[in-house]
């Protein structure tokens, strides 16, 4: 029997990058999933094709996480289809990296938006459906750690997901709910390419400090995301798991 039989997964921004690498890696083991996406659709789809051809179970669901009303519509169309929840990925985030002078308010709110107040509305949301040995797993960022320059705003959302995972992994712990933190390095994503990341001087520069020798691909990210929903990491709450090949 695979590790997630029976157990349902939400993950948000699941239609291309390391969300649909995460919901492909959870179905695998089992899991039943649903595949959010705020506005490609065909990205979605195609995730969930992909996982209804490997025999697996999967729908796609759209909603902006930042809005409390799509985050409860979300949670319950979980529930509707597949009767209940068990795993709830935060993957859903934006980025925008700034020097200080060029930060608005709007740069500001886009990004606290979805990585911090999305995550929180989630959540709210889910927790009233996820019982006990139930898991949250967030995405953060090595940006966390390594606070790169420029990078103000995207690191302030990132460390406020470390804050939040700690707090809540106290106010659920008692319910026997885990939750935890993946917080990923430089990953080749269709959004990194866009950015102009890839092949790029900073990537270059990434490598350099990584003693894996490389950036990550989302699959590295899936294989931890599937760990922590699994009972093999029964005993792990709280944390803030690095994968970045070793930066630091």
């Amino acid at each position: 029997m695979s590790k997630l039989t029976g157990k349902v997964a939400l993950v948000t921004g699941a239609s291309k990058g390391i969300g649909a690498a995460i919901a492909k890696s959870l179905a695998a083991e089992g899991a039943a999933v649903v595949v959010n996406y705020a506005s490609s659709k065909s990205g979605a789809d195609a995730v969930v094709a992909t996982i209804v051809a490997a025999g697996g179970k999967a729908v796609a669901i759209q909603g902006d996480v930042s809005k409390a009303a799509d985050a409860q519509a979300l949670v319950e169309g979980t529930v509707k289809h597949f009767g209940r929840l068990d795993v709830l990925v935060n993957n859903s985030g934006v980025y925008e990296f700034a020097p200080l002078e060029a930060i608005t308010e709007e740069h500001f709110h886009r990004q606290f938006n979805v990585n911090v107040l999305g995550l929180l509305l989630t959540t709210q949301a889910a927790a009233t459906h996820l019982g006990e040995g139930s898991s949250i797993i967030n995405i953060g960022s090595l940006v966390s750690r390594i606070v790169p320059p420029a990078s103000a705003v995207y690191t302030a959302t990132k460390g406020a997901v470390d804050a939040i995972t700690g707090v809540l992994a106290r106010e659920l712990g008692p319910r026997k709910i885990r939750v935890n933190a993946v917080n990923p390095g430089m990953v080749e994503t269709e959004g990194a390419i866009t950015a102009g990341f890839i092949g790029s001087d900073f990537q270059a520069e990434a490598v350099g400090h990584t003693p894996l020798g490389r950036i990550g691909q989302p699959d590295d990210i899936a294989s931890i995301v599937t760990f922590l929903a699994s009972n093999d990491s029964y005993w792990l709450t709280g944390e803030h798991l690095f994968a970045g090949g070793g930066m630091r």
